[in-house]
């Protein structure tokens, strides 16, 4: 080999050197690779593994999450990452709550009325049963002392709670046989989340939760008579009108339904607070976002329901107002057995009746 040959083969190995060691760094806190599209070399500032409630397949309910990564790492030129995990896949459904609060995964994107078992105040903050709409719970979250009475109660839990989604009404149910009375619940096998549950638990049913991806093979096989999940566009999505042929109206076990961001305590104090400011801020983003998606779409399916041999029902005034008084029973027992419920529900009830003042008065009756 000659001289000349030998000194350009040192220096290319020397190039390959550098490059394979910065190749092999091994990564941590503040030292991941860039991901940036621009060409700078800003460092990943947040990798978190994000386990989510729902499968991202859904619509509405599990495209919210994606869009809520999608927004926060582009607006972070790639600085802010969150990896999105399919329920089950490294965290069951109903273990979001217990993943975060012990750090197994930073956060987690769920419906935090899954988390009634252990903390008997978080339906409040996921739906009431002939509680607030959807806009009031925004307000009475963002201008009436919700979030921080939502902080206080997961701060106890090892956890940061983002309101992060919303959407309006759920259906009341898929059923198999039509309901005309209280009695037609009776002895019923229904799966049913949240308060609700409890209602209709008082009312005789044999209630059993399961996540949204089992459902239908519940219903399919008999294993349950009826089923209440979400929209009628994600219940469809799941094949519920294949078994079920009654789906009825109005959700008055979830007038709202909203979702949380929820993040470990010790994990969101780490942070800078411009990152905690971006994802405030995409988590609002998120809630009016997934609102309007919600209500745009689930007029269309419904107008589509005769022609695959589905019946639109609404459940009469008089059964609505006999659920209304048996739900205000169930849930001033809870109440009566947790502090911290007696405290979120007076904050809620407070505010609905000074919110009534504008609510009765400011909007056309909806059969105007």
């Amino acid at each position: 080999m000659s001289n000349r040959a030998a000194a350009i083969a040192v220096m290319v190995a020397f190039v390959i050197g550098i490059l394979g060691s910065l190749a092999i760094r091994p990564t941590g806190k503040n030292q991941y690779q860039s991901v940036s599209t621009t060409g700078t070399d800003d460092l990943v500032r947040i990798n978190w593994r994000l386990p989510v409630a729902f499968q991202t397949t859904m619509p509405v309910l599990g495209d919210n999450p994606i869009y809520l990564a999608d927004m926060l790492r582009r607006a972070s030129n790639g600085a802010v990452n969150l990896q999105i995990f399919e329920p089950g896949e490294i965290v069951p459904a109903f273990s979001i709550t217990d993943a975060v609060r012990d750090r197994k995964v930073e956060a987690g994107y769920t419906w935090v009325g899954y988390d009634q078992g252990k903390i008997p105040a978080s339906p409040l903050f996921g739906a009431v049963p002939f509680g607030m709409e959807p806009w009031e719970y925004s307000a009475w979250w963002f201008e009436a002392g919700g979030r921080e009475l939502a902080e206080a109660l997961y701060a106890n839990h090892n956890i940061h709670p983002i309101y992060c989604g919303m959407t309006g009404p759920e259906t009341a149910g898929w059923f198999r046989k039509q309901i005309t009375s209280l009695s037609d619940v009776e002895g019923l096998k229904i799966r049913f989340a949240g308060l609700g549950g409890k209602v209709l638990e008082r009312l005789g049913a044999s209630v059993t939760m399961l996540p949204g991806g089992e459902i239908f093979q519940a219903l399919e096989k008999g294993a349950i008579d009826a089923s209440e999940f979400a929209l009628p566009i994600v219940d469809q999505s799941l094949g519920f009108n294949r078994v079920a042929k009654f789906n009825y109206y109005p959700g008055w076990h979830q007038p709202f339904t909203a979702s949380h961001l929820i993040i470990n305590l010790e994990a969101w104090s780490e942070i800078s607070a411009q990152d905690q400011a971006l994802i405030e801020l995409g988590c609002t983003a998120g809630v009016i976002r997934n609102l309007s998606n919600s209500e745009a779409k689930q007029g269309a399916i419904i107008a589509g329901f005769p022609d695959i041999g589905v019946s639109a029902e609404v459940l009469p005034e008089e059964l609505l107002r006999e659920l209304q008084i048996v739900a205000g029973e169930v849930i001033a027992e809870e109440a009566a057995a947790d502090a911290d419920f007696a405290e979120i529900l007076a904050s809620q009830m407070a505010f609905r009746k000074n919110y009534s003042h504008w609510k009765s008065r400011a909007y056309l009756p909806r059969d105007f």
